[in-house]
C-alpha cells in the first residue's frame, strides 16, 4: 500500500516496543521506521527516518526524558505527530506533555484498537479528548476556580490587617517564631501574641499554621510584590 504511515516507536522497555511493532505491523496502512530505546534516540531518529507517528514513552534514561525529547522534536519538527504512550496518569505530567505540542496522550494498558485508531487520528490531524484527559482538565478547571476564589478571600483578610499585623504576618510564613519576630521587631513579646490572636480572628482559624498553610499555598505575597 502506498502512503503508509510511518511510525517511530519510543520506549526503554523491549517488550513495550515489540508489542507495538507487532500491533503496527498487523496494520496494511502502517509501517514501523525504528526503534529507539531513548529521549536522545527518539530525537535522532526522528530526524533520520522522517515518521509521521512518534509513539513516545516519557521515563526513559530520566522520569522526564520522553517530555523532553517531545518538546525538541515539536520544536524541530513540527509537522510530526506525537502520541505519548505511558504509565504515567499525574496531572502534572499530562499537563505537562500537553504543552510540548503533542496530540494524544495513551496508557500503555490500551488495547491494541485504540492504539491503532490513534495513530490514525494523528496522522489526520484528529486530536481527540479522551475520557480521562477531559476528566483531568475538568478538575484543573476546579482547581484553578477554587484557587481564585481562596485568593480574593485571602487578599480580602490581608487588606484589613493592619500594617504591624501584615508584617507580623509576613515574618510567620517565613516560619519565624512568636519570639523571633518580637526579638526582630524590636516589640515586646504580648505584643505579638496580640498581634497575632487578631490575625487568627480576622481569618477565622485556630492555629497560625493554617493561616501560614493558605497563605504560603497561594503565594500571597509573591502576588503582593507584583502589586
Amino acid at each position: 500500500m502506498e502512503n503508509r504511515i510511518k511510525v517511530l516507536i519510543v520506549d526503554d522497555m523491549e517488550a513495550h516496543r515489540r508489542r507495538l511493532e507487532r500491533i503496527i505491523a498487523g496494520c496494511a496502512d502502517m509501517e514501523s521506521v525504528a526503534s529507539a530505546g531513548s529521549g536522545y534516540e527518539a530525537v535522532l531518529y526522528a530526524a533520520m527516518h522522517q515518521p509521521d507517528i512518534v509513539l513516545m514513552d516519557i521515563e526513559m534514561e530520566d522520569p522526564l526524558a520522553g517530555i523532553h525529547a517531545a518538546k525538541q522534536i515539536h520544536e524541530k519538527l513540527p509537522h510530526m505527530k506525537i502520541i505519548v504512550l505511558t504509565v504515567h496518569k499525574d496531572d502534572n505530567i499530562i499537563f505537562a506533555a500537553f504543552q510540548t505540542g503533542i496530540m494524544d496522550y495513551i496508557l500503555k494498558t490500551a488495547e491494541k484498537e485504540e492504539i491503532i485508531e490513534a495513530i490514525r487520528s494523528a496522522y489526520h490531524n484528529r486530536s481527540p479528548i479522551r475520557p480521562m484527559i477531559a476528566e483531568k482538565i475538568r478538575e484543573e478547571f476546579v482547581r484553578i476556580k477554587k484557587t481564585e476564589t481562596s485568593l480574593l478571600y485571602v487578599i480580602q483578610i490581608i487588606s484589613e490587617l493592619t500594617p504591624s499585623e501584615l508584617q507580623v504576618l509576613k515574618l510567620l510564613c517565613e516560619n519565624k517564631t512568636r519570639r523571633q519576630i518580637s526579638e526582630e521587631r524590636t516589640v515586646e513579646y504580648e505584643t505579638i501574641k496580640k498581634q497575632v490572636g487578631s490575625i487568627l480572628k480576622k481569618f477565622k482559624m485556630q492555629s497560625t499554621a493554617e493561616v501560614v498553610a493558605s497563605v504560603n499555598e497561594l503565594k500571597i505575597f509573591e502576588v503582593l510584590k507584583k502589586l
